[in-house]
């Protein structure tokens, strides 16, 4: 039976009686009393209390990790849907943008300036900038910033400049229309966003690793962006690809709009510069000549491909000469290229960019297509314009305003009626009193800081106003506001101009570089050169490649698999390598074909446990690599006979036994049918042929 709780208080019960559920029963709470789920914990809660008295760390511990997590999505390595970037991309722009006067700046300057804004350290804000730098889209570099075509690395920060680009300036900053935060340390004041008003992430792509997820954005065309930006604000169907800087080939049939699941094959460009001469001249999207170079070495060197060397001319173009031997067929090397290196790289993009919650300001990661990525850039665009205009009417209806003010105020003289004032309050006064009869010329009313601006005009602007210079300003002023209303209520026109306009003025020039087809699935095995020789040493059980000291088998490929039959009646299905152990005393070897073996064995094996000696036909069937199959029935079994035929009329009719002499047998050789034989699985036991120790087994002729 459960044991009663007792509801007597005592120093370690609390104040309110336990119920027979573990509740707590009712009872008015006071500002002093525990929570009910500190009063009365649940068995979990009670263990966790337990966990953390024993280890006071231990909650520490349980959030940290969650923190951490948090941190490193939010705060490092996915980027933000509304600029595209990552913090510390964010953090080098705003920098660049604050110390920007046309000029260069060094980059070791522009890490020490950034920070103050991060920080993380200066090797994380230098690597950010020069990445950026490389694709020249937002960041102007000068100097040495490496080769990413080549894997080359950039010079130090000190050595190398750096300025932001005019379309960086265009597209990503605007005070009016930026959000503000403090920093870390709250000296300092950055943006939460960058106002972009282009999809960033899309035009540079994104990669990063956070804890639990990742990110994969692939880099766009700039042209095709504008395009389809424009298409969605017109409300017409869009589609948008990949377009990669080191051009290639790539196949985006099952691409799948970038989100989670989806494959992209991009194939390098190979030209054939002459018979034994083939030429990459484009790369696969993150590889580079290097990494190319050492998958072709390292392929060569296993045998899956023969070149004689290969040669790198990498500079701004890609060209990498590969040498081939005498002999070599030029067509089917490029598709051993796309097969065993480098030359072909399949890629995984997972679009994921960080998304705020409207309703409660909180920042999410989300997984979502490239094409809703546009849609959202191209509507946040469409809203920071609108605001943009918004703010600019408001100037100039203030404009308006004050200049309407200063023509009343110097062309009816009431600066004239100060003269006689003798405190501030009546100067104010009479100014007040010499606009009422002027104030329906205004558009709004006069404010105590209209007046105090008036007062602060200068003898030397009054003296020398013109009237018709005035009025000229005021029609311009006018027709601003008249170009801003019609902008607002066309909103969407304006947008489509915009894109229109940053397409004239940035896209001249700008093709696309990776073109698209479809790329067939090339069969490895069909394309391997059997440029290997398979050796066997039979006693010690080892099979290897290029052994010349030891029996030679066939050639082969390096894609082959071979069959051996041992003669303690186990067989093996192995891939060919420099050695391999297949077991003691091999009988029978042989390339195990792709399409499954369809021979015929007869064997007569002398069974381990009984004695007894067995014959057997069989098919060898479907076969695991490296897993060893019994064809005998016990252990310390012995073959004493194996035949390999190619047709079931090739195998033997009958078999010459031979007796050992010290058997006792009194007949010492002996025929056995094999015609009433059936051909069985691997696995079968087979017919007995005798119970004596047999001495040599020969096909009957």
């Amino acid at each position: 039976m459960p044991e009663k709780k007792s509801t007597k208080k005592t120093d370690d019960q609390p104040l309110l009686p336990l119920l027979s559920d573990g509740a707590a029963s009712a009872a008015p709470a006071s500002a002093n009393e525990l929570a009910p789920a500190e009063i009365l914990p649940t068995p979990e809660r009670r263990a966790e209390k337990i966990q953390d008295e024993q280890a006071p760390l231990a909650q520490s511990y349980r959030n940290w990790f969650l923190d951490y997590a948090s941190y490193v999505i939010l705060d490092r390595a996915v980027p933000h849907i509304d600029d595209g970037l990552k913090p510390v991309q964010r953090r080098v722009l705003h920098t660049l943008w604050d110390m920007d006067d046309g000029r260069f700046h060094k980059v070791a300057n522009v890490v020490g300036a950034t920070m103050k804004l991060h920080p993380h350290g200066d090797a994380s804000i230098g690597a950010a900038l020069v990445s950026i730098g490389q694709r020249g889209w937002l960041i102007e570099p000068q100097g040495n910033y490496g080769n990413t075509l080549t894997g080359d690395d950039a010079a130090a920060p000190r050595y190398i400049e750096a300025r932001l680009t005019a379309f960086a300036k265009d597209v990503l900053f605007n005070p009016k229309t930026t959000t503000w935060q403090l920093s870390y340390d709250g000296r300092n004041k950055e943006p939460i966003t960058l106002p972009a008003k282009f999809p960033i992430v899309l035009l540079e792509g994104a990669d990063g690793i956070a804890v639990g997820l990742s990110t994969k954005i692939l880099p766009h065309n700039f042209n095709d962006l504008c395009r389809a930006a424009i298409n969605h604000l017109q409300g017409k169907n869009f589609r948008i690809l990949p377009d990669f800087p080191t051009g290639g080939t790539a196949d985006f049939s099952e691409y799948n709009d970038g989100e989670r699941g989806g494959k992209v094959k991009v194939r390098a460009s190979i030209e054939v510069r002459s018979k034994y001469l083939l030429a990459v001249t484009e790369l696969p999207y993150g590889v580079t000549t290097e990494s190319l170079i050492e998958s072709v070495l390292a392929a060569n060197a296993k045998g899956k491909i023969k070149v004689k060397h290969v040669d790198d001319n990498t500079a701004d173009k890609v060209e990498i000469l590969i040498h081939l031997p005498q002999g070599a067929e030029p067509e089917k090397v490029i598709q051993q290229l796309y097969v065993f290196t480098s030359c072909q790289v399949q890629l995984n993009p997972a679009a994921c960019v960080i998304v705020r919650n409207p309703e409660t300001g909180d920042d999410k990661p989300h997984f979502m297509g490239v094409r809703d990525i546009l849609k959202a850039s191209a509507e946040a665009t469409k809203a920071l314009l609108k605001l943009e205009l918004e703010i600019k009417l408001g100037e100039l209806e203030q404009q308006w305003h004050w200049d309407s003010l200063e023509r009343i105020f110097i062309e009816e003289r009431i600066y004239r009626n100060i003269e006689k004032s003798k405190s501030w309050e009546s100067v104010l006064t009479e100014i007040r009193t010499g606009l009422k009869p002027f104030l329906k010329q205004l558009r709004r009313e006069v404010t105590e800081e209209d007046i105090v601006r008036l007062t602060e005009i200068r003898i030397k602007r009054i003296s020398a106003y013109n009237r018709f210079q005035a009025d000229e300003a005021m029609k311009k002023i006018e027709e601003g506001m008249k170009e801003t209303k019609a902008n607002l209520k066309n909103l969407t026109g304006y947008a489509v101009a915009w894109f229109e306009m940053l397409q004239e003025k940035y896209g001249k020039g700008i093709k696309r570089r990776t073109s698209y087809d479809e790329i067939a699935q090339i069969d490895a095995s069909a394309v391997v050169s059997a440029n290997q020789r398979l050796y066997v040493n039979r006693t010690d059980g080892f099979i290897g490649l290029n052994w010349r000291q030891h029996e030679f088998v066939t050639e082969c490929t390096i894609l082959d698999s071979v069959l051996t039959i041992i003669k303690d009646g186990s067989l093996k299905v192995a891939k060919v390598a420099d050695k391999v152990f297949m077991g003691r005393e091999i009988l029978h070897i042989a390339i195990w074909p792709k399409d499954g073996d369809t021979n015929f064995y007869t064997m007569v094996y002398q069974d381990g446990e009984s004695g007894k000696a067995f014959a057997k036909k069989f098919q060898i069937g479907g076969l695991s690599r490296d897993k060893l199959y019994p064809l005998a029935k016990s252990e310390n079994s012995k073959v004493v006979f194996l035949h390999i035929a190619t047709t079931e009329k090739e195998m033997p009719k009958s078999l010459h036994v031979s007796l050992d002499g010290r058997s006792g047998a009194r007949v010492r050789e002996l025929d056995f049918d094999l015609a009433s034989l059936p051909v069985s699985a691997r696995s079968a036991k087979g017919l007995t042929v005798t119970k004596w120790a047999v001495k040599d087994v020969k096909a009957a002729k």
